[in-house]
């Protein structure tokens, strides 16, 4: 197994980070054609903002010649107070992403761990991710727990609602 070497990402790595997300929602099967380019877009953007706030911090693996072999990004989201918290920004780990090449050899292992001790020495108290089928195993493994998190996407809520309307339900 060669060695790994993580780096922080730097605005100049912006359009790889949108590479590596891209390609792991590509990899997910998850969002259309349509859905892909709007985050495409989108996601440099917000990125460059949330890197210059320091909010978004990226993280590069790399083996020992330099070659970029996965990463993964902690965002610093403000979450509002609850039992047992008094709000404030709560890191998320996100975007990991591993070149197909390179699975299997530690490289998201590396990424996770190299988050964690992060998010440790600078004091926070848990981090949290959507963790996709792929990576559930991984992430568990590591002792992460699931979460009772729920989602409703407006849009197909809209619809259901007009249509009830019209049946008159």
């Amino acid at each position: 197994m060669s060695l790994h070497r993580v780096r922080r990402a730097t605005l100049k790595d912006i359009p790889l980070l949108a590479q590596q997300r891209h390609a792991m929602f590509h990899d997910m099967h998850t969002p259309s054609k349509r859905k892909l380019a709007i985050h495409d877009r989108a996601f440099p953007r917000w990125a460059r903002r949330e890197m210059l706030a320091k909010r978004l911090y990226g993280f590069l693996v790399e083996d020992e010649h330099g070659s970029v072999l996965g990463g993964g990004s902690v965002w610093l989201r403000e979450v509002q107070p609850y039992p047992g918290f008094s709000g404030g920004k709560v890191p998320y780990l996100m975007s990991m992403y591993t070149k197909p090449s390179a699975r299997g050899t530690g490289v998201a292992t590396t990424i996770v761990n190299h988050v964690v001790a992060w998010s440790t020495a600078r004091g926070y108290d848990s981090i949290s991710l959507h963790a996709s089928k792929m990576g559930r195993p991984l992430y568990e493994k590591l002792g992460w727990e699931e979460s009772s998190e729920m989602e409703l996407e407006l849009g197909k809520f809209r619809k259901t609602k007009q249509r009830s309307r019209r049946s008159g339900r």
